[in-house]
């Protein structure tokens, strides 16, 4: 047996050196953020030695779940992690990291909307722009929608809303970031894997909040993908204590919780008319839309705007020639009344609909009288909810179940909404669904499925009684 050669003294002093940096990192890192300053100042005094500690991620800040997979044989890194866990931190390092030490040159950088990578992943707190040190920091051509490093290496930014941009340019590395609130993901996933044929090693980072979107589930069960869970817990030092009362105090131990804190995928709760199985089963892609011969905008709105408020639902479906119902857009959010009135005539008028549906319950006649300030000539139709929500949502899943409804591209929060609501169980039917049953009532509903709805209805009522 041939012993163990000694390593050279050059060898065994870089290990020295290494050593030493590992137990002080570990060091660093195991003291109280408040201690570290003051410590940091010791250890490196001058100016040149404090930056170079300050860009240091990897080796002094960075959690050994932040760091990329060891292994050469993945294709996706999936990190499924709560709000505030350090995600986007995680993403824009490793694409500084693989600019540097492994000669990347054409990355693609995909996010929800061009707004996301411009504020969130190029230009934001933890953006590549705000932790890549002066003399490496890449140069953003806004107008080009690039990034460019003195290396040469450049980084194309991409929305998800805009699969087809991604059809063409190639890429050795993609960051993609909120997967799970992609309109298209599918669509846009599948573009961007066909350009992903540079190198020797294209690979993949996902940043995202766990969504049980059929895409993320076909990820984590994929061999080549390498998944990575946390919590916003794992980042307790560096969240604000305004951000743990305000989103952990007050989702703690709620389903939303688990999905938003503990990055759990969950999939429909029990008792739910809807079941993602079935969402899989109706969606298309927007090239698969056919001519449509009418076009509904259908509004839930909320009584206020405030932070608290509930979500104002705002819903474009449309009937297609074959006569499927289209859910074509979920332009939900929480606005204003004037902005959510200028919303829906705006998509009114983009979409070239015949009449907007607005539920009364809360606001009465207000609601029209709001839109019309807007465009006095816009055809409405009010709607009030005299029957109860699930007598109103269950024909519509039955639509479903019978294959008469098509979901264009992916509505993430939409799909949640109708999967996690439980009808009976004390929770208010959620604003983004109740607008979507009052569409596809106005255009799908027939006089036998008014019938049926009337049947429930006098059911219910004996039952109650």
């Amino acid at each position: 047996m041939t012993p163990p050669t000694s390593p050279t003294p050059s060898l065994t002093i870089a290990m020295r050196r290494n050593s030493i940096a590992r137990s002080r990192q570990s060091w660093i890192a195991s003291l109280p953020v408040s201690e570290r300053p003051t410590l940091i100042r010791k250890i490196f005094p001058t100016l040149a030695e404090k930056r170079k500690y300050e860009y240091a991620w990897r080796r002094y800040r960075a959690r050994p779940e932040q760091l990329l997979p060891r292994d050469r044989y993945w294709l996706v890194w999936l990190l499924l992690a709560g709000r505030g866990f350090g995600k986007t931190r995680t993403g824009a390092e490793a694409v500084r990291y693989l600019v540097e030490k492994h000669r990347i040159r054409r990355i693609a950088l995909v996010a929800p909307t061009a707004a996301d990578v411009r504020d969130v992943m190029v230009g934001g707190e933890s953006g590549i722009l705000k932790i890549s040190p002066p003399d490496s920091r890449p140069v953003y051509q806004p107008t080009k929608r690039r990034l460019v490093w003195p290396n040469g290496a450049i980084a194309m930014c991409f929305s998800a809303d805009e699969p087809q941009r991604l059809r063409g340019p190639q890429h050795d590395f993609a960051w993609v970031d909120e997967l799970g609130a992609w309109r298209y993901p599918q669509e846009a996933w599948d573009t961007l894997m066909l350009g992903l044929r540079l190198g020797d090693r294209p690979r993949v980072i996902v940043t995202t909040t766990p969504k049980p979107i059929r895409l993320i589930r076909d990820l984590v069960a994929a061999r080549t993908t390498r998944v990575t869970r946390g919590s916003s817990y794992d980042n307790l030092d560096h969240l604000a204590p305004t951000f743990l009362s305000a989103i952990v105090g007050k989702y703690e131990g709620t389903r939303l919780g688990r999905q938003e804190i503990y990055a759990e995928l969950l999939e429909q709760a029990d008792g739910a008319l809807w079941t993602r199985a079935l969402l899989d089963a109706a969606r298309i892609a927007t090239g698969q839309m056919p001519e449509t011969k009418r076009v509904v905008v259908a509004i839930d709105p909320a009584v206020t705007a405030k932070r608290q408020s509930d979500e104002t639902g705002i819903i474009v479906a449309g009937l297609g020639i074959d006569d499927l119902v289209y859910v074509m857009q979920d332009a939900s959010g929480r606005f204003s009344p004037d902005e959510w009135a200028r919303r829906a005539v705006g998509l009114f008028e983009q979409h070239g609909a015949d009449r907007v549906i607005g539920e009364v319950n809360n606001g009465g006649d207000l609601v029209e009288l709001t839109l019309r300030i807007v465009k006095d000539t816009i055809p409405f139709k009010a709607v009030s909810a005299t029957k109860g929500k699930r007598i109103g949502a269950e024909p519509i899943s039955a639509l479903y179940e019978q294959n008469r409804v098509r979901h264009v591209g992916g509505l993430a929060q939409l799909e949640d909404q109708m999967c996690n609501w439980v009808p009976g169980s004390g929770q208010p039917s959620p604003d983004r669904l109740d607008a979507l049953v009052w569409a596809i009532t106005e255009l799908k509903l027939t006089r036998q499925d008014t019938g049926i709805l009337d049947f429930m209805a006098a059911e219910a009522a004996k039952a109650s009684s």
